[in-house]
């Protein structure tokens, strides 16, 4: 995600901090994004993809953490989206509008009202990869599923696992966009084993520091990077048991497409070369209250805290 601060807005500083992350862990394989900025031009998507950077990420002016800088007019950035286009690169859209008391719009509505933005951008540039991230409703589920097949969405863990209540009592569940009704949390759950390879895997896992979760304006998202395959299978099991998806739903293939294979291929990336695999198991120890940096000055609280979960291993 390139929403850092400063945002990343130029070819080096995205190499820079794909440096940075390859050290803390060299055997990842990074995908860079730039954020969508005025400062974004058709040569620096050239420049870009000559890079080797995969797309540029699109944050709505104000909806989230760190989008100040984000975008207020879609029409602006047509010469850059024709450019990706013909670069090959992805355009990742966190599909919300903002709030706006005149036009009744809100957090629990704010993606629904995105959807015809999705739909435009799509009709105006049908070869472009579009990935709608981390998607909350049923209305976008469909609103993807109408699309041809350059359009595609992420899933995150927790929106399988929660709903408005859950984020509406606790600070450490808020995100954008935020859990929408149960009725959408059945509709994301039964998509993740629908076995359509428009829909795949996307943590959108965010460590922010517990001080910023309980200030008076807490910042947005949720901590689930240790746990998050575990979470998904026991969201998965969750489901089983209130009849949300059958049993007979949840097979190997389907959890390897959803977590892996669907969005390997829809960005181009060949399949891992060491053969890894995910082992899964019972989980016997709770998951982490918090979570310290090693100075101790930093803490991060996990989604489920103090909860049971999945375990998942590489192999």
């Amino acid at each position: 995600m390139p929403n850092l601060v400063p945002p990343i807005t130029t070819v080096q500083h995205a190499l820079d901090y794909q440096s940075q992350l390859q050290a803390l862990e060299p055997n990842v394989t990074f995908l860079m994004s730039l954020y969508l900025h005025p400062d974004i031009s058709p040569e620096t998507v050239k420049e870009a993809k000559k890079a080797g950077i995969t797309g540029i990420k699109s944050y709505p002016h104000g909806v989230t953490t760190h989008s100040d800088h984000g975008v207020m007019d879609y029409a602006a950035f047509y010469p850059v989206f024709s450019e990706m286009e013909r670069q090959d690169m992805v355009l990742n859209l966190h599909g919300e509008l903002p709030p706006s008391a005149g036009q009744d719009i809100t957090v629990l509505n704010a993606e629904e009202a995105f959807l015809p933005t999705l739909k435009d951008l799509h009709a105006r540039f049908p070869r472009l990869r579009i990935i709608l991230e981390h998607c909350t409703s049923a209305a976008a589920i469909e609103a993807v599923k109408a699309c041809g097949p350059t359009v595609a969405a992420t899933i995150t863990a927790h929106h399988l696992a929660i709903i408005v209540d859950d984020w509406a009592g606790d600070p450490h569940c808020f995100c954008k966009p935020v859990a929408k009704s149960p009725a959408d949390r059945r509709a994301l759950l039964r998509t993740a084993v629908s076995g359509n390879p428009k829909f795949f895997f996307g943590t959108d896992s965010a460590p922010h520091p517990a001080q910023t979760k309980r200030a008076d304006r807490f910042a947005a998202g949720v901590f689930t990077q240790p746990h998050a395959v575990g979470y998904v299978i026991g969201a998965l099991e969750q489901a089983v048991e209130d009849g949300v998806v059958g049993e007979e739903d949840v097979t190997e293939g389907k959890l390897e497409g959803f977590l892996s294979g669907f969005g390997r291929k829809f960005y181009g990336v060949g399949n891992d070369e060491r053969g890894e695999r995910i082992v899964l198991s019972r989980g016997k120890e709770a998951v982490e209250d918090v979570l310290r940096s090693q100075d101790g000055e930093v803490e991060v609280v996990p989604f489920r805290r103090g909860k049971m979960t999945w375990g998942a291993r590489f192999k």
